[in-house]
């Protein structure tokens, strides 16, 4: 059986396609070849599972990073509004201390206030028949005391000197004891006793030292003031 080609060069295209399919297959089994090497396959994976860990890693390093300047902003802020708070704060506090130590030096202060009428009060209880008295004095200077130390209670206690007369030796004797036995004195002494005339009768001048000391708060009395108004 005759063939005629009609169509110059298709038997060359045919033989080319098909040397073309026989590289290609080459080139496969070749690669196919390869890829039956297990120490290869496993660098691959290799390579790829630590490409993936690294993404993975940027990824979440990358949301924490975020996290973590939000809670710093948020931890400044806070830091900030704080600060104001204490600040505000000791400001009251400190304000709340000065209050504080001035009611404590008024109220010392305002607790000193009846002494001298306890002192006179007190001797005026003590003193016993056939004496009278010439003076009631301070005898130490209490007076230039600060309010902080009597508000401490540091302030030396305040010295009484009495001067008076007596016609009986034994009566002042009494006076010294009755004195002693107040809740309001303490330290009672005789300075000076000695011979005196008064309106041409003969008689004993004393002079007694002694200290004002606080009683406790239940011996001290108080009574309202009331004022009648018409």
């Amino acid at each position: 059986m005759i063939e005629i080609n009609l169509l110059p060069g298709a038997r060359k295209k045919t033989r080319s396609a098909g040397a073309s399919a026989i590289d290609v297959r080459a080139m496969l089994g070749s690669l196919g070849e390869r890829f039956k090497d297990p120490w290869l396959g496993v660098a691959v994976g290799g390579v790829a599972v630590g490409l993936a860990a690294v993404g993975a890693m940027w990824v979440f390093q990358g949301r924490a990073e975020t996290a973590l300047l939000e809670q710093e902003r948020t931890a400044v802020q806070d830091s900030t509004r704080f600060d104001n708070v204490v600040k505000q704060t000791r400001a009251a506090e400190a304000q709340r201390d000065s209050i504080m130590r001035q009611m404590t030096i008024i109220a010392a202060l305002d607790g000193e206030r009846f002494v001298w009428a306890h002192v006179l009060d007190e001797i005026s209880r003590a003193l016993p028949t056939y004496t009278w008295l010439r003076s009631v004095a301070q005898s130490n200077a209490a007076t230039t005391v600060s309010p902080e130390a009597v508000a401490a209670g540091t302030a030396p206690k305040l010295g009484v000197r009495v001067i008076g007369y007596t016609v009986n030796i034994q009566a002042l004797t009494i006076f010294m004891q009755q004195l002693e036995a107040s809740l309001f004195f303490e330290n009672v002494t005789l300075a000076v006793s000695q011979l005196a005339s008064v309106e041409g009768k003969q008689v004993t001048e004393f002079t007694l030292e002694m200290n004002y000391s606080k009683p406790p708060a239940s011996a001290i009395r108080t009574v309202p003031l009331t004022i009648a108004v018409r």
